[in-house]
């Protein structure tokens, strides 16, 4: 009892420094802004400062809808919405930690395609998939791999005993990097297990995202894991100034066992995410297993993210398991590991769900917590469906942030009117993230249908060609629907002020 008030005063303290940090900062601007928009001088020099910066914001290479909302923003704050934006956009913090992770990718990108010769090539049952699979490998860097089994877990509860299983098999290493890790029942029994693999001799590597876990874990407990043999590194530590870099994420969610084992899906490492208790209604989560060739990807993916925080800790070729050895797992399919990060100009999970949108024939199933998206998804979207494909999406009953339901409900109408049918989870809220289609092509991961997940956090996932896993995926989507409400038209309809209320949500919807 003790210890769990130790914890909670931690938790509250911090919260309450940081939170009352950043309001000094907010006033502080203000005032500042205010006082000196008194003198006309000042008042001009910040009106052309503004009109600089939205000219900037329009002529680069960025989302339109990012465009608009800061242009807007600088419309009605013309004063202080350009030194805003400058204080919050240019700072050294991001361009070093950038810099940090490009060196980083450079140095490790060869080694995605270990061994050269056991990469599987384009094979001609691979060629309907050729698109897909040409993008993520040719161009981003991403293999696909044969040699390796998937298995669909259709809730957090069967993942978790999973996790279980194969983290007591482990003889070398474990890796976990989780954008929330909570103490609880989950964490408490995986912890136990990683304690007693230290003992004997097994690493251990912990990476978990500071504002995931701001609210779950003190600020010393990095210190507390070492001290258990664990090694960790806080991603992105959370800390009270305005800079844009706090809005990039790890919202991974990985698990390693010896680069022979991997786990990837939506679920985090929190008594909610396995129903343990209840936060809105059944939680409703999915995940993939895959074992073999292809969970290499995934350990570099992590160790690539480890080296941007402590270089020098890493002798990569240590943790490839195949040399000299022959990887003996069936050919289940092809699995095809990516990763997805913000500080690029590339928007690899958006482009991975674009594409199979855009080459869908027959169906299109689409499992997401949010829907908050810009024009080129909801265009991708409405044109299938209005092409005969038969598009279901299913999104919460249950919401957990009341605006971003809200925002999210304003996209219904359109999609709808257009043959996107769309459904609410009755039961709670769903929280897996995949799209399925045709029997043929799947992908499972971290990246919502939202602004944040496509444009601003570290994201994961995988796509899955020709395997049993998509039949499973399927079925389970097929399964869910019953358990669905279906929303129609006159669901959609409102009155004046809620549509008027869901417009200006949407020019806003960047931010959120």
């Amino acid at each position: 009892m003790n210890a769990l008030k130790k914890l909670f005063r931690d938790l509250f303290e911090r919260r309450v420094h940081i939170m009352f940090l950043l309001l000094v900062q907010i006033i502080l601007i203000i005032y500042f802004v205010m006082t000196g928009s008194k003198y006309l001088w000042v008042n001009n020099l910040l009106t052309i400062i503004s009109l600089l910066v939205a000219l900037h914001i329009v002529a680069k290479h960025d989302k339109v809808a990012y465009k608009l909302t800061w242009v807007f923003l600088i419309l009605i704050f013309p004063v202080f919405g350009g030194l805003f934006y400058l204080l919050f956009k240019f700072q050294s913090s991001t361009r070093k930690f950038s810099k940090r992770l490009k060196t980083m990718e450079n140095k490790i990108k060869d080694l995605y395609f270990l061994p050269v010769d056991n990469i599987s090539k384009e094979k001609k049952n691979l060629d309907e998939h050729s698109c897909l699979v040409k993008y993520l490998q040719n161009f981003s860097g991403f293999p696909v791999y044969d040699h390796t089994e998937s298995n669909f877990l259709s809730s957090g509860e069967e993942m978790f005993d999973e996790m279980l299983k194969e983290l007591k098999k482990a003889q070398k290493y474990i890796f976990l990097e989780y954008f929330i890790i909570r103490n609880g029942t989950m964490w408490n029994t995986i912890l136990e297990i990683l304690t007693e693999k230290v003992k004997s001799g097994v690493e251990v590597r912990i990476i978990y995202d500071d504002v995931g876990c701001f609210l779950g874990l003190p600020s010393n407990y990095p210190d507390i894991l070492e001290d258990m043999g664990i090694k960790c590194v806080v991603f992105n530590k959370f800390r009270p100034f305005l800079t844009a870099v706090q809005n990039n994420r790890d919202h991974r969610k990985i698990m390693i066992i010896d680069g022979k084992v991997a786990f990837t899906g939506g679920i985090n490492i929190s008594d909610e995410y396995v129903n343990l208790f209840e936060r809105f209604g059944h939680w409703k989560d999915a995940g993939v297993k895959i074992t073999g060739k292809a969970a290499w990807s995934f350990t570099l993916m992590f160790l690539e993210m480890w080296s941007v925080f402590k270089s020098g800790d890493n002798n990569y070729l240590d943790y490839y398991p195949w040399y000299n050895k022959k990887c003996l797992n069936k050919n289940d399919g092809y699995i095809q590991p990516y990763a997805d990060s913000p500080v690029d100009r590339e928007n690899i999970g958006e482009h991975v769900y674009l594409n199979i949108i855009n080459r869908a024939k027959k169906y299109l199933y689409i499992n997401t917590p949010y829907l908050i998206i810009d024009d080129s998804m909801v265009s991708a979207l409405k044109l299938a469906a209005k092409s005969g494909v038969d598009v279901r999406i299913t999104v919460p009953y249950i919401w957990d942030k009341k605006l971003i339901h809200f925002t999210t409900r304003s996209y219904y109408r359109d999609l709808i009117k257009s043959g996107v049918k769309i459904y609410e989870y009755s039961k709670g809220f769903i929280h897996s993230k995949s799209f399925i289609c045709d029997d043929k092509v799947a992908t499972m991961g971290t990246t919502n249908l939202d602004f944040r997940s496509l444009y601003l956090h570290f994201e994961c996932g995988m796509c899955i060609y020709n395997s049993k896993c998509i039949s499973d995926m399927k079925k389970d989507f097929v399964d869910t629907i019953d358990e669905c409400i279906e929303i129609t038209m006159e669901d959609c309809k409102g009155n004046i002020l809620t549509r008027f209320l869901q417009d200006i949500c949407r020019l806003f919807a960047p931010l959120m």
